[in-house]
C-alpha cells in the first residue's frame, strides 16, 4: 500500500513540476506560443506515469495514446529542459511516442537526446 501511495505522490509531483515548466514563460515565450499543438495538460495527466524516470518502461494506455496522436511531439521535445529531464525519462518519452504511432523523425532532438 505504501509503495502505491508513494508512486502516486511522485506522479502528482512530476505533474505539477512539468505543468509549471511547460506553461511558464521562458524569455517571455511559452511552449504553446511557439506553435506546439496538442493538449499539453492532457499529455501530462494521461502520460506522466509512463515517462517518469522511476519504474519500468510500460506500454501507455489508450488515453495516453489518444492525446499523443494529437500532439506535436517534435515541437514539445524542443522545450524539454534539464529540469524536466531530472524527473522524466526522455527515452520513455520516445518509446511512448513510437508506441502510440507518433515516432519522432530520425535526428530529432528531444531534450538532451537525439
Amino acid at each position: 500500500m505504501a509503495a502505491v501511495f508513494n508512486i502516486r505522490c511522485l506522479g502528482f509531483a512530476v505533474l505539477i513540476v512539468v505543468v509549471g515548466v511547460l506553461t511558464s514563460r521562458d524569455n517571455g515565450v511559452s511552449c504553446q506560443q511557439q506553435g506546439c499543438e496538442g493538449d499539453i495538460q492532457g499529455l501530462i495527466s494521461q502520460c506522466a506515469q509512463y515517462v517518469l524516470k522511476e519504474g519500468p518502461k510500460t506500454p501507455p494506455s489508450q488515453g495516453c495514446c489518444d492525446v499523443v496522436k494529437k500532439a506535436d511531439v517534435p515541437c514539445i521535445c524542443q522545450h524539454v529542459t534539464p529540469a524536466i529531464e531530472a524527473l522524466v525519462s526522455v527515452e520513455k518519452v520516445i518509446y511512448v511516442a513510437d508506441y502510440c504511432g507518433k515516432a519522432l523523425p530520425r535526428g530529432t532532438k528531444c531534450g538532451s537526446k537525439h
